[in-house]
């Protein structure tokens, strides 16, 4: 698994929705000037995330974006799933996107039964983290403490 341009810009956007989980709205200038992210593409991600139903949004003058759900609920394998498809290293190891192997004998295939290893890795430890796991870990890298960093809207 490869996580392109576009799915960081959407993890690091996400990170600044759910430190700002409080707030009515985050304004999308406010998060691609925070991440240095291209206002356009932003736009794009956002708009995904919105029909996936992770993030809401609010138009106008005090519009911006939100998330859907608390940070808790938003599992990072959720959000790579929408964005980059499949997490297993193989197709024919994918529970979701299933492809035959074209080797002789899947059932003893060596390099299936070791991707499919890695896969199960994969996906424990993307379901076990979440968005709220990122803010944590975000709260606890700024030096000296989030209000240092200049996340507030």
């Amino acid at each position: 698994m490869r996580l392109s341009v576009r799915g960081e810009y959407a993890l690091r956007a996400l990170l600044v929705l759910g430190l700002n989980y409080d707030l009515p709205v985050v304004r999308i200038q406010t998060i691609a000037a925070q991440q240095r992210i291209p206002k356009r593409f932003l736009e794009q991600i956002l708009n995904d995330l919105k029909a996936a139903g992770i993030v809401e949004s609010r138009r106008g003058s005090d519009g911006g974006y939100r998330l859907r759900m608390p940070p808790e609920q938003i599992s990072l394998a959720r959000v790579v799933r929408h964005l980059e498809g499949p997490l297993a290293p193989v197709s024919c190891v994918s529970e979701r996107f299933y492809e035959p192997c074209s080797c002789p004998d899947e059932s003893r295939c060596g390099v299936r039964s070791v991707m499919k290893e890695i896969r199960d890795a994969i996906v424990a430890l993307l379901e076990g983290y979440t968005l709220a796991t990122f803010c944590e870990r975000a709260r606890h890298l700024a030096p000296g403490g989030i209000a240092s960093v200049d996340y507030a809207i």
